[in-house]
């Protein structure tokens, strides 16, 4: 549903990594961790298509909720310039989330721009009794962000490709040296991660894909992809959130 959202606050939390908090009555109808919005970047013609960015804080008590994003382009460059009190046109919830699962343990499981959605995910479970451990994955330390977030939640551990901060590596280097069992897992970020762990994780699990998307509700079939049995799925209404080994990576 399209929404005009006020800006609460936006700062710059990692390298071209931005977090805006935006206030209005959209946080009422957000129900389900995982789910995304779809920005609007201007009034202009320039940028016609909508930014798919996902959730990663939802405060119904404040009538505000949170979104992350990296600044890659011309259109997430002016969403960045975005200063307190300006408006958003968003639609928003979109897609289908995460499904809270009454588990013992889970682990937890991003990769940079994808660990947004996982910090209310977290926060949700938590709010369950589900105990927690988040393995999230960086390029470089300076792309690190929401470390003590999570730390706030459960177990958390850090792995950088380059070594500048926390683990050296991947994040499945960093599982295959965690012992713990774990009733199921939840991931989201690049699809070689997800690739990797649906192949290597025994446990059963979620994963969101990222994809670009064009008009969000499922018209423009910008976004399908394959699926293991052959059929084909939208990914804006139909994911971005499936089950392990339910799409082909």
């Amino acid at each position: 549903m399209k929404n005009l959202m006020k800006v609460a606050s936006q700062e710059e939390i990692a390298d071209h990594i931005y977090e805006m908090v935006l206030e209005g009555e959209l946080p009422e109808r957000m129900d389900t961790p995982g789910q995304f919005v779809h920005v609007r970047v201007d009034d202009s013609t320039e940028h016609v298509l909508r930014r798919p960015i996902s959730i990663a804080d939802i405060d119904k008590a404040s009538s505000q909720f949170t979104i992350v994003y990296r600044v890659e382009g011309e259109g997430t460059r002016k969403i960045a310039k975005l200063k307190t009190g300006d408006t958003l046109d968003i639609l928003s919830p979109l897609g289908n989330g995460y499904p809270l699962e009454q588990n013992d343990e889970v682990l937890i499981v991003g990769g940079g721009i994808g660990v947004p959605p996982l910090y209310e995910l977290s926060k949700r479970l938590n709010q369950m009794g589900v105990t927690t451990t988040h393995v999230l994955g960086f390029n470089s330390k300076k792309d690190v962000f929401y470390e003590e977030r999570f730390k706030s939640l459960g177990r958390t551990y850090i792995a950088t490709s380059d070594g500048s901060y926390g683990t050296e590596g991947f994040v499945t280097d960093i599982i295959r040296k965690l012992n713990d069992p774990f009733d199921c897992f939840y991931a989201c970020g690049p699809k070689v991660m997800l690739k990797v762990l649906s192949e290597t994780m025994e446990e059963g699990g979620y994963i969101s894909l990222e994809e670009r998307f064009g008009c969000g509700f499922g018209v423009c079939y910008a976004c399908v992809c394959e699926k293991t049995d052959g059929n084909y799925v939208k990914l804006c209404t139909e994911g971005p959130v499936f089950k392990k080994g339910e799409i082909l990576l």
